[in-house]
């Protein structure tokens, strides 16, 4: 059976090694709206003694501390140094990154609550993803982190509340993200129409009547009428360009009003909105802007040829173990594992590999999936393989189906059908429904929560 796309909507990892390596999103995040005032929480180190911890805020008894609210800002600090982004104001980003903690809280509560668990061998793969994305080793992202203050076990925990919220919003925020055929008709006759227009090459001539800054009413009719008279006077038969030398205000006007043949796009877009279905040497207008009322004359016209549009396309083949009671995640690593050995080293092809063992209806053709455009798999799945040289067996990879192993086989660019093309439209539209139906389900699940806002200690 072929695997289905799931978007994951994910929190920004706490550490800029881990948002690298996992391509995290944080949808809604550069909005504060969403966020309910919140006490500052002090992020300078203390000078002298080190002061007591104290709570800042409660989610449905579980408290949050200052410690933690501060080592979460460190940490987002570095990661914004690292992108090259400007951070907020101190009291501004204090305020966010406690809503962000107090959101997960609340997240994390309602996955307990529905018996999600993550692995640990998921966190060792999604530690192991990190180090190779990075170039290192995991002794050395290791060494990295702790020369970064971040300990191993907070490194782990955030992975874990990462890969938890995940398949919380899996579960939750997926079903919201549903695409009709007419969203995605109209989606096609929008890219249609833009692309036409990038491609499409035009030139037009004008007489501009302008019109002052700040005219009276009685002078804009009186201009309105002498640009009527002049577009009758162009629609009788008089030459364009002597009426443009003889009554156009405009720069254009010693060229005969003429602008040139240029991309359709360069023009006003009252001009390409006016003219769009006139044919050549019809006369259009007067058409009012801030300058004042312009005569159009469509000069000549280049439509656009028709374009192939093509797909990078990718053909692999993989081997799913499905978890469950009687398959742990972990146990599914291992074996996934041992057959990577196999083939690596020549014991075994991968093909009968997964005939013999794979759970997935491809494996009756060796695991073979057929050729594919991008977004037809689930995230994790299609990131591992997009990096993939042809004839590369992937790590062990954890999805919502199972735990995979991937072998790319082939890639080509295609020329891309009308189906090809629709089923692009619905995961451009469901991805951007998906980031709209995540900010609205975490304020849900936030406004849910009884959250206790806590003053620092006197």
């Amino acid at each position: 059976m072929m695997i289905q796309r799931l978007t994951v909507l994910t929190l920004a990892c706490l550490t800029a090694l881990s948002a690298q390596a996992q391509g995290i999103r944080m949808p809604g995040s550069g909005s504060s709206s969403a966020f309910a005032p919140a006490p500052a929480v002090r992020t300078a180190a203390p000078s002298g003694p080190q002061q007591a911890d104290y709570i800042v805020a409660v989610v449905n008894s579980e408290p949050i501390t200052n410690n933690e609210v501060r080592a979460r800002v460190a940490r987002t600090l570095q990661q914004l140094a690292q992108q090259g982004t400007t951070p907020p104001s101190d009291t501004e980003l204090d305020r966010l990154v406690l809503e962000r903690m107090i959101g997960e809280k609340a997240q994390a509560q309602l996955a307990a609550e529905q018996g999600l668990k993550v692995e640990e061998g998921a966190i060792d793969l999604a530690e192991q993803n990190i180090a190779r994305q990075n170039q290192l080793t995991v002794a050395e992202l290791r060494k990295r982190l702790s020369q970064d203050g971040l300990s191993l076990k907070q490194l782990r925990d955030d992975l874990r509340t990462q890969l938890l919220l995940a398949r919380l919003r899996e579960r939750e925020v997926e079903p919201r993200a549903k695409v009709t055929d007419l969203e995605i008709d109209q989606f096609l006759q929008e890219q249609l129409a833009r692309q036409s227009l990038a491609q499409q090459e035009i030139n037009l001539a004008q007489v501009l009547v302008a019109v002052p800054d700040g005219a009276s009413a009685e002078t804009v009719a009186n201009l309105k009428a002498r640009a009527d008279r002049v577009a009758a006077q162009a629609r009788a038969g008089v030459d364009f360009a002597t009426l443009a030398r003889d009554y156009s205000d405009g720069t254009d006007r010693t060229r005969g009003g003429e602008m040139g043949l240029r991309a359709a796009e360069r023009y006003p877009e009252i001009f390409i909105n006016a003219v769009k279905d006139a044919p050549v040497q019809a006369i259009v207008g007067p058409v009012r802007s801030g300058a004042g009322f312009h005569i159009l004359k469509v000069i000549d016209r280049n439509d656009p040829k028709p374009a192939v549009v093509t797909v990078p396309q990718s053909r692999a083949r993989h081997i799913l173990l499905r978890t469950g009671p009687k398959l742990s995640e972990s146990a599914a690593v291992a074996l996934i594992k041992g057959y990577r050995q196999r083939i690596v080293e020549g014991g075994a092809s991968f093909a009968d590999l997964a005939r013999e063992h794979s759970q997935d209806g491809s494996a009756k053709q060796g695991g073979d999936l057929g050729w594919v455009n991008p977004g037809q798999f689930v995230p994790e799945f299609e990131e591992v393989m997009n990096r993939l040289e042809p004839g590369e067996v992937s790590e062990p990879v954890v999805s919502r189906f199972g735990v995979h192993l991937i072998q790319l086989m082939e890639r080509r660019d295609a020329p891309m059908s009308l189906r090809d093309q629709r089923e692009v439209a619905r995961n451009m539209l469901r991805e951007k429904k998906m980031e709209e139906a995540y900010v609205s389900w975490a304020q849900e699940v936030r406004d849910r929560a009884y959250v206790e806002l806590r003053d620092p200690p006197q």
